[in-house]
């Protein structure tokens, strides 16, 4: 396989502290690349290498002939009073036609893109940005924390775009899901050097920790070894019969050695100081209204929380997450109603920018000292620096001179060590490492005060939420079922609002002999439908109506009918070519091989069976006319 992009030999570093040390790798078109590794190990060092921000110290970058590589900016590069189409006309260089049409792909309908960008969420603008790497027609993807600040609508937008992208890219996240289902490969950056992996994250994993048992087993070996040969030296050097036999003993011993086993990023355990724990209400309000003087965010809002409940606030950005928080932590004052907190409750705020107002001239040790609880020992407050990646001398640094993300998790542990009774944490899970993440949502799990918090990481919600809240269109409410359904009405959604779409990408390809294909947009459908019923439709003008939706129905379902049996025939073709591979080579075995066959088998079920389901639907559609 041709590669698209090669790195050889890569140095990079920042005054005494290396980040590459002779690192290589390559990529080729078709990998969809997930990069993993602690925080400052390099991993958006490498983004920006190959995007031509950063410049290496020395090595050589090698990318083909064929290569288009296109990346998500992490900067924002829009204009003052920019609208969308103006932004996209403007960067991309396109026509305004080619500009909406690509933005439909990311639902930018067209009456947004007339909208000054600033006026958007920031998921919203992360999908201008998006559309706007599109325009490029790259092959090659780059993509630095995409999942930063996107709620989980984008996010699942943004999936299913990757996952029907046809070329090649790199992702760096901290999100463990969002990799699970976009990736295929694994990169991980870690002391200087770079890995890549042929599967998926959790298999990568697998196999480190395989690595990882072996490499215990042979030095357990090593040591039974030197064992041995330490009694046999003992008993008999002092003998001159046997003193040479001895002294050979001892320099077998000199050669054994034990095989260096790196730290594990698995390690990580964060400990939140207990607090007291007692039954009771922690929250409620009634009829609260939150907002801003010029706007009002939600109202007639109607909430009881227990004590020790871990609740999530979800909801897509803008619909007022922050907002509501804020007004519960005394930020900001409500707009009408009353809210309380259970007697002597002690209420931290995490804010999502609160590290702007850390003092540059306060180390990390004397600010995490003075944020801490009476109790807390010395050794207490280091254990937790060292759980946000500040070891050794590191607690000794000025705050002036830590990044963005560097700050952000020296706030997040002076608010763990100040024993809290409630915790509010707006977004806590950037900038943090994937598995810094999880043991803090291991920790929280466990941890016996009130926690609300917004996160839109699937792993983490899935580790600590025992309520949820959902905030949408003005409106806060308790969600009636679980998390998984959450997230699955939004994947159902998703899948709906692009279906369409699809089918008309599919069907542009050339139609196969003989085979008639029908290339229908979702207005011409309408129209078509419009056209049908006017001419057929006849008694009174309810009846018109009413047949006219009908036969609009009929035409969309059919749509999506088509699209299905076009991914159907795929797939059987796809497993077909996959067992004919078996029995042509019956003693090649390949884990991923089969895996797939197994994937491909309960896709095809389940697409067979809701093809079912909407012939039937058509079908009773069709008796009404």
């Amino acid at each position: 396989m041709v590669a698209l992009l090669q790195i050889k030999s890569l140095y990079k570093s920042y005054g005494a502290l290396s980040i590459f040390k002779d690192a290589s790798v390559s990529f080729s078109s078709d990998q969809k690349i997930g990069v993993v590794g602690r925080n400052g190990a390099g991993k958006s060092t490498l983004c920006k290498i190959l995007t031509g921000e950063e410049e290496m110290d020395s090595g050589v970058i090698s990318p083909s002939s064929n290569l288009k590589l296109s990346y998500l900016e992490q900067q924002d590069p829009f204009r003052p009073g920019e609208t969308i189409i103006d932004f996209l006309m403007r960067y991309t260089r396109k026509e305004e036609w080619e500009c909406a049409q690509v933005s439909g792909r990311f639902q930018l309908r067209y009456d947004l893109l007339q909208i000054p960008i600033s006026a958007l969420p920031g998921g919203y603008q992360t999908r201008v940005k998006l559309a706007a790497m599109m325009l490029a027609d790259p092959n090659f993807l780059i993509l630095d924390e995409p999942s930063n600040y996107l709620d989980l609508s984008t996010l699942i937008l943004l999936e299913n775009f990757l996952q029907d992208f046809r070329g090649g890219y790199l992702i760096v996240s901290h999100d463990r899901e969002f990799l699970k289902r976009t990736c295929d490969h694994t990169l991980e950056v870690e002391n200087g050097r770079m890995v890549l992996y042929p599967g998926s994250i959790e298999e990568y994993f697998e196999f480190k920790e395989e690595q990882t048992n072996q490499k215990l087993a042979f030095n357990r070996a090593v040591e039974k070894k030197r064992e041995q040969l330490q009694e046999f030296v003992d008993r008999f050097r002092a003998k001159a019969s046997t003193a040479s036999r001895a002294k050979s003993k001892v320099k077998q011993m000199e050669k054994l050695k034990t095989i260096g086993i790196e730290h594990s990023a698995s390690t990580v355990r964060i400990n939140i100081p207990p607090v007291e724990n007692k039954a009771g209400i922690a929250f409620s309000c009634d009829d609260l209204s939150v907002g801003y003087p010029e706007k009002l965010v939600a109202s007639k809002i109607n909430l009881e929380i227990d004590r020790g409940t871990r609740v999530a606030v979800l909801g897509d950005n803008g619909q007022g997450k922050t907002t509501f928080l804020r007004s519960i932590a005394g930020n900001l004052s409500p707009k009408g109603g009353v809210y309380r907190w259970g007697t002597g409750l002690k209420v931290a705020y995490y804010a999502q920018h609160v590290y702007s107002a850390l003092d540059p001239e306060d180390d990390i040790y004397s600010h995490l000292s003075r944020e801490a609880d009476s109790s807390i020992t010395n050794q207490d407050i280091l254990n937790i620096a060292g759980c946000f990646l500040f070891r050794g001398d590191d607690v000794r640094k000025k705050i002036g001179v830590l990044s963005g993300g560097e700050r952000a998790r020296v706030s997040l542990a002076g608010l763990l060590l100040a024993k809290c009774h409630v915790l509010l944490l707006d977004e806590p899970t950037n900038h943090l490492d994937f598995e810094t993440v999880e043991a803090l949502g291991k920790a929280l799990k466990k941890y016996s005060g009130t926690v609300l918090f917004i996160s839109h990481d699937r792993t983490f919600v899935n580790l600590v939420a025992t309520m949820i809240i959902e905030i949408k269109d003005g409106f806060i409410s308790k969600y009636p079922g679980s998390y998984e359904d959450y997230v699955y009405s939004l994947e159902v959604k998703a899948r709906e609002e692009r279906g369409p779409e699809n089918l008309i990408e599919e069907e542009e390809e050339a139609p196969k002999e003989g085979e008639t294909v029908l290339n229908v947009s979702g207005s011409q459908a309408e129209n078509l439908a419009e056209q049908a019923s006017e001419c057929e439709c006849q008694g009174k003008e309810g009846d018109y109506l009413e047949r006219k939706r009908v036969k609009s129905e009929i035409v969309r379902m059919k749509v999506l009918l088509k699209k299905m049996e076009i991914r159907l025939a795929n797939l059987n073709q796809e497993r077909d070519n996959l067992l004919a591979d078996i029995k042509q080579n019956p003693f090649h075995y390949s884990k991923q091989r089969n895996e797939r066959i197994n994937k491909v088998t309960v896709v095809i079920e389940e697409e067979e069976d809701l093809w079912l389901e909407l012939q039937h639907q058509v079908e009773e559609l069709q008796k009404q006319l």
